[in-house]
């Protein structure tokens, strides 16, 4: 911090121009350094940060941001999000009862409210309104609505009547079957189609799932083959695959195939979690949500096999996961929100100190170790130099009570102030 300490007195020795923030932090978390600093000040121009260190004699015409009573975060990421959906219901209909336009009217809300929670930037894994996220983040880039960074899957890789369909409710129209493949190739032409229109990264089905019909979740379904084409064609195209994969056998083949993470990983074996280790391949671990199913799904009469699913994996995930930080496998943040209703993401962290990870392992889990995962690490993940003035501010100390995390008082999104 010495260097970038000596970069802000150099900031301030000469006049601030109209652009200029500085945001005083009473607290700092360094999620690089894994500690927290007092009494610090972040230098903004324009979108980035320009320097941080120890508070000086502010600059004459610098716009102030006042935290000193707060401790300041990177902005949060939460890597597993469905914004541009309708989400979760008794339902099962309502996504094909939904318009497209409709759709990313609600995937607006639902990004207002994620960006309120301080969720900066999220990677958004699938819709069954296939592109509906490609819109929806294009119009945040443009400014035309307030939301998180988002980097979007467009659709499903799926197998025909797998987990990534909408079954169970008659006919779908093709919009909604984007991703739809029986054989390795047409998994490869669907995935170069969907980076074409826009896929930040691929999205694969390996496994049946909790949330749709007629599927389980330990079951396996694309083909280790059909998920090495899709990673190679994402290889090519710049970018990675993740694979949604709940049972064990489902989760190894993704490995072997050389996805860059898992989502879920519910039912994971002791190999899967040795393989995962060896072969550096992230898990994010959604582990807050099946309490949320369990308790309102059953009160809103959501299909009995979803019940039944969330129950048979629920506590067998948290364990897969309390072995996988002891085990030191990687892992990063996600929710699957849209499960649950957007804005509650925060509410996670506490589950995975619960299940083992320290408070600054957490944080890190959704700041520095999300941006790497995805490949922004040069942009996002940490409040440094060069990056994107991405931060948020919550009252009391996150690393003493993580739940501190669950109600964030501040935001500010690319160098502008949005709660």
């Amino acid at each position: 911090m010495r260097a970038i300490g000596l970069l802000l007195v150099a900031l301030w020795a000469t006049p601030a121009d109209a652009q200029t923030l500085i945001v005083r932090a009473g607290r700092l978390v360094d999620v690089d350094a894994g500690m927290v600093l007092k009494k610090q000040c972040i230098a903004v121009e324009g979108e980035r940060i320009v320097s941080v260190g120890r508070c000086g004699t502010l600059p004459k015409g610098a716009t102030v941001i006042d935290w000193r009573g707060m401790t300041v975060l990177p902005g949060l990421i939460d890597l597993h999000t469905h914004l541009a959906d309708t989400g979760q219901s008794a339902d099962v209909a309502l996504p094909l009862k939904t318009s497209m336009s409709e759709t990313v009217a609600i995937g607006a809300r639902h990004a207002k409210m994620t960006l309120a929670a301080g969720f900066t930037s999220v990677r958004d894994l699938g819709t069954y309104r296939g592109l509906s996220d490609v819109i929806l983040r294009d119009q945040i880039n443009a400014g035309e609505v307030p939301g998180p960074r988002m980097f979007v899957s467009g659709a499903y890789i799926t197998i025909p009547g797998g987990g990534g369909e909408l079954n169970g409710v008659g006919p779908v129209p093709e919009d909604m079957r984007l991703g739809v493949s029986s054989t390795p190739q047409q998994a490869a032409e669907r995935a170069a189609f969907l980076i074409d229109q826009g896929a930040d990264q691929i999205k694969m089905i390996a496994t049946g799932a909790v949330l749709a019909i007629g599927t389980e979740p330990g079951t396996p379904e694309l083909t280790e083959d059909q998920m090495r084409a899709v990673v190679n064609v994402a290889q090519q195209r710049g970018t990675y695959a993740t694979a949604h994969a709940h049972g064990a056998e489902g989760i190894k083949a993704a490995i072997r195939a050389g996805v860059r993470s898992i989502d879920h990983a519910s039912l994971i074996d002791d190999e899967g979690l040795e393989m995962a280790k060896a072969a550096g391949v992230w898990l994010v671990m959604d582990i807050f949500n099946g309490d949320y199913i369990d308790d309102v799904g059953t009160k809103e009469g959501w299909p009995a096999e979803y019940l039944r699913k969330n129950r048979e994996t629920t506590d067998v995930q948290r364990v897969g996961f309390a072995k996988a930080v002891t085990l030191g496998v990687k892992l990063a943040y996600g929710t699957d929100s849209g499960v649950y209703p957007h804005g509650l993401n925060g509410r996670q962290f506490w589950y995975m100190v619960r299940y083992g990870m320290t408070p600054m392992q957490a944080i890190q889990s959704a700041t520095r170790d999300a941006a790497t995962l995805m490949d922004q690490a040069r942009d996002l993940g940490s409040i440094a130099p060069g990056k994107f003035a991405d931060m948020i501010a919550v009252r009391g100390d996150p690393v003493a009570d993580i739940r501190v995390l669950e109600r964030v008082d501040g935001v500010v999104k690319g160098g502008k102030r949005v709660k």
